[in-house]
């Protein structure tokens, strides 16, 4: 079974992307902040497919991203930077951090479904 890792600082964010990522018949685990997602990472592995907010209080998400990438098999995840703007700059960054592709929130389960379909992760 594959598996996902959902990082965002909002308790309510990531159980709604728990549950959706779970709809899709995925391991879910969550994270709230940067640090505990590399711990997470470098304890268990890396997952399969990531969700990252776009603003993490203990450090800029695309610097978290550079950071996963460079941990071992780093450029397995298949890394979704959850986007709450259309701010290309932003966005911009985190696809040249390494993140393979954004959403816009708030997105739906058919838009996660049709980026992992795409990544060949369902």
């Amino acid at each position: 079974m594959k598996s996902c890792l959902v990082i965002d600082d909002s308790s309510i964010v990531r159980k709604v992307e728990r549950r959706i990522v779970e709809h899709l018949n995925m391991l879910a685990a969550e994270a709230e902040m940067a640090q505990e997602a590399l711990e997470f990472c470098k304890a268990k592995g890396l997952p399969d497919a990531i969700l990252i907010d776009c603003t993490l209080p203990d450090m800029p998400s695309n610097e978290l991203v550079t950071h996963l990438r460079a941990l071992p098999g780093g450029s397995k995840p298949y890394i979704l930077y959850c986007a709450s703007e259309n701010d290309a700059k932003d966005i911009k960054r985190a696809l040249m951090a390494g993140a393979n592709d954004f959403l816009l929130k708030p997105f739906t389960r058919t838009e996660v479904h049709a980026a992992f379909l795409s990544a060949g992760l369902l």
